[in-house]
């Protein structure tokens, strides 16, 4: 009887062990939801710089039992917020997607536009009275992860963002997204876009009216220890004018609080995970960039922030679980972009470090130029310096007949001498391929966008930002590009990758676990080396080949 029995249990376990493993579909409904977080403005070094403050189920839910790529890095140069969040959900870079800045000077419209802004839309959520231009991904030129699976399963999987920012809610949400919220700078009031609907649903305008964002005014900001670190009591910001709420509540880690609040809100009110097939949310939190522009990464400020935020997910985590069962939940966790010391910090240290004021170097260059072109005559040849790219009056250069390569190569050298730039790079240059073959150039080919007409692209010296009384990202250089990616769930196998890898692999890699085609110009590879079907390899694997 016994060895009856034992043959059983031996027959048995070699059908589990080698009978061909099961995974997920789009087609077949699963998993329930999939959950991308994005930590605005989150350094790949800080989960292990914080690792040992961390508890149970946050961040440790990726380190002790999901897989961490430790070497991801953007192949771009122009690390903005706008560009960032596309390529994460496109898997393409600007010179696919098209996203080149959180804004860029329109030629047409002769002024700065930004990134989602779109006037034939309006917002819904704002008191009559309030400026209600809309925002969507009308400026998109790429598909993105939502936008394919809802092709994929016949429009029945849901897609969602939220954000604290316009830009970090509307690009991860694509053409097809069913909604992306953020927030009233003033008021703290989530709201959309006509885009998206006709009017607020319900749940959304009961969240507003019953005031969730006033509670986390008047409230101090502690450590662990209890030290206070500050405040968000109503102040005046630098134009002597009442501070919102997101200027005030974002800059303390209570701002992510509310985003979480209200994503718990939104996966009770449209029933995530309930259909019948998968959805997908993705939460952008604002909070840590709006601190550490002005904090630093350093600061105790950002590092009590990433420990808060750590306790703040696992309460996140566990509500997802308990909502729709571990084994049906999926979770990838990345950032659009890193942040560079604040350049006071990095000279104690004698890093060739300092800052500089981009409207300053745009009026010397305009002098410059002026004197040259127009002499006895102001010009503005130079419309917008968003560092580090220069947009460019073309009116002005053509009057002063010079085509567009020739503008560009002058203003280039001028913006070179008036700024610590190293050099530039042109639209027209790039366009041509006129590029250093190797990794540089490449990424100005990836940082390269249709819009804005005539530009240049300065290349910054490192450590040396564009931000007088704080610290920035905008370069091609690690503590800009260098990113967290992460997966957890039940394809991934456990374990750190310290392979290269990229936040444009994070689309192609759960897209092909859904088995479903990737963006339309998604560029990224499929991480194997972390799925359970795949030989478990944790060594450094080979670089990719330059795109």
């Amino acid at each position: 009887m016994a060895t009856r029995l034992h043959r059983a249990l031996l027959t048995l376990l070699a059908a589990l062990l080698f009978a061909p493993l099961s995974f997920a579909s789009a087609y077949d409904g699963r998993p329930r939801l999939i959950v991308i977080l994005i930590v605005d403005q989150f350094r790949g070094d800080f989960l292990e710089r914080s690792r040992g403050a961390f508890g149970p189920g946050g961040f440790n839910l990726f380190l002790e039992h999901g897989a961490v790529f430790t070497d991801c890095r953007y192949d771009y140069a122009t690390t903005h917020t706008a560009p960032g969040h596309a390529t994460l959900l496109t898997g393409a870079y600007p010179d696919g997607h098209g996203i080149g800045g959180n804004q860029w000077w329109d030629p047409e419209k002769k002024r700065l536009v930004t990134s989602v802004e779109d006037k034939s839309t309006q917002l819904l959520g704002l008191p009559d009275g309030a400026d209600k231009t809309g925002a969507s991904p009308r400026k998109l030129l790429a598909s993105t992860l939502g936008d394919v699976l809802k092709l994929a399963t016949g429009g029945k999987s849901r897609v969602f963002a939220i954000s604290l920012k316009d830009r970090g809610a509307v690009l991860p949400a694509g053409y097809a997204g069913d909604a992306a919220y953020w927030i009233d700078r003033q008021s703290g009031a989530f709201v959309t876009s006509t885009y998206y609907m006709k009017e607020l649903p319900a749940w959304v305008t009961q969240f507003n009216q019953s005031r969730r964002a006033g509670k986390y005014w008047n409230r101090e900001w502690k450590d662990a220890s209890g030290k206070a670190l500050g405040s968000t009591a109503p102040r005046m910001d630098k134009d002597g004018l009442p501070a919102g709420f997101f200027e005030v509540v974002g800059a303390t880690p209570f701002g992510n609080d509310y985003q979480l609040e209200f994503a718990r809100e939104l996966v009770l009110g449209e029933k995530l995970g309930s259909g019948p097939a998968p959805d997908l949310l993705i939460v952008s939190l604002s909070a840590p960039d709006i601190l550490g522009h002005d904090a630093g990464p350093d600061s105790p400020q950002v590092v009590a922030m990433v420990e808060a935020l750590d306790a703040q997910l696992a309460g996140f985590f566990q509500f997802l679980r308990k909502q729709v069962g571990q084994a049906n939940l999926w979770i990838a966790l990345s950032a659009d972009h890193g942040i560079a010391p604040l350049p006071k910090y990095a000279s104690r240290l004698r890093l060739p470090a300092g800052s500089f004021t981009p409207r300053e170097v745009r009026a010397r260059a305009n002098a410059a130029l002026s004197a040259k072109f127009t002499p006895g005559q102001d010009t503005d040849f130079v419309r917008a310096l968003d560092w580090p790219t220069a947009y460019l009056n073309i009116e002005a250069f053509s009057s002063a007949q010079l085509s567009e390569a020739e503008a560009e190569r002058a203003a280039g050298e001028v913006l070179m001498k008036e700024s610590p730039a190293l050099g530039y790079f042109t639209r027209s240059q790039i366009a041509r391929g006129e590029l250093p073959q190797d990794e540089t150039g490449r990424r100005y080919a990836h940082s390269a966008s249709p819009y804005g007409g005539w530009y240049v692209i300065l290349v910054p010296q490192a450590y040396v930002v564009g931000y007088p009384s704080g610290t920035d990202h905008s370069s091609p250089y690690t503590y800009d590009t260098h990113v967290p990616l992460a997966f957890y769930g039940s394809p991934f196998q456990p374990g750190t990758y310290r392979g290269h890898s990229e936040p444009v692999d994070l689309a192609s890699t759960l897209a092909s676990l859904l088995g479903i085609s990737p963006p339309s110009h998604s560029v990224g590879r499929v991480l194997t080396e972390a799925l359970s079907s795949a030989p478990q390899r944790r060594s450094v694997s080979p670089r990719k080949a330059p795109r």
